[in-house]
């Protein structure tokens, strides 16, 4: 997926570019800069540092990743939360993940990881740093093919807005069934065991029984299969190719492949960001998962959060994600 969140040790992440929340000096502090000191080789990458810096606020810098997996640390600098001049330090933190993804882009760089860049000692809110690292990575996104990885250490430490959280909780504890099958699924069960009695038994004899349909004529009584049936949602929403797979968060290449309908059927998760990029209603959604053979269930929570947003319209993967990711489920997008 072109944007994760991941909870990961980020001098473990192997990527192109790992960023390191940075003071000005770029000289190695505490947290998690210090443990990318440490991992890198202090000494190596201190005087790297001395070579580059002084950067203002806002600015960031790049340098060789030395011993980590990552081929270069590009060193953001933050700011300090002023709660006085909130602007201001949006300005400032957007500024420095943006300044960060168009070094790791100068320099031919296909992956990047980040932390929660100013969400530590330097005090800014961590679910307005969040917001902000979000909006900035979504902007970049827009124009430039990279996959970005947040990295949250301690998945205590993610934050989201409470009121969506709240609302989320409410719609979970009222439509989540452990171990209840719901219509959807019903559904699906009913169509499968249809069909199961309405093929012939194999028969292993050189023609088939009286009155049965060659296989041929039943192929051709299936429904639209599911790449059609995408394809002519995205022409009916007015869409482009490149706007439905950035929306749904998902690879170009990949999107190919789906759109091809050559022998390849995208995952459960993968269709449902398609959905979520296409702004389908419920009912829409449904069909469309049942093409592929999957439905919404009940029983699982990922798909209980997932129908929440779209119930409710609220079509931005991002914010999906984020809650997602804070309920410990997996993320929309390839899988």
């Amino acid at each position: 997926m072109p944007f994760t969140i991941i909870r990961q040790d980020i001098t473990q992440m192997r990527v192109d570019a790992i960023v390191n929340a940075a003071n000005t000096e770029l000289a190695m502090g505490g947290g998690v800069c210090g443990a990318i000191f440490r991992a890198a080789g202090a000494d190596r990458l201190q005087t790297a540092c001395n070579q580059v810096s002084p950067i203002k606020t806002g600015e960031a810098a790049i340098t060789p990743g030395f011993d980590l997996p990552a081929k270069y640390i590009i060193h953001a600098a933050g700011p300090v939360y002023r709660m006085w001049n909130p602007k201001e330090s949006e300005r400032l933190l957007r500024s420095a993940y943006m300044e960060s993804l168009k070094l790791a882009f100068k320099n031919k760089c296909g992956s990047i990881a980040f932390p929660l860049i100013s969400s530590g000692i330097y005090g800014y809110p961590k679910d307005e740093a969040l917001k902000v690292a979000v909006s900035a990575i979504k902007e970049f996104l827009t124009d430039h093919d990279m996959d970005v990885y947040l990295v949250i250490f301690d998945r205590a430490a993610f934050a989201v807005s409470k009121e969506l959280l709240g609302a989320v909780e409410s719609y979970i504890d009222e439509n989540y069934a452990d171990g209840h099958r719901d219509r959807r699924q019903k559904l699906l069960a009913i169509e499968y065991k249809a069909m199961s009695e309405a093929m012939p038994p194999l028969l292993f004899e050189n023609a088939p029984a009286a009155g049965s349909k060659g296989l041929d004529e039943r192929i051709g009584e299936l429904d639209e299969p599911f790449h059609t049936t995408l394809l002519r949602l995205i022409d009916a929403r007015g869409k482009t190719d490149a706007e439905v797979y950035k929306r749904a968060n998902i690879d170009r290449r990949l999107f190919s492949k789906i759109r091809t309908g050559k022998g390849y059927m995208p995952g459960k998760r993968t269709i449902l960001a398609l959905a979520i990029a296409l702004e389908l209603t419920l009912d829409e959604t449904d069909d469309l998962l049942e093409r592929a053979g999957y439905a919404l269930s009940h029983s699982q929570k990922f798909d209980v959060i997932v129908e929440f947003f779209i119930i409710n319209g609220k079509y931005d993967i991002y914010e999906i994600n984020e809650v997602l990711f804070k309920y410990d489920q997996p993320l929309l997008g390839a899988g």
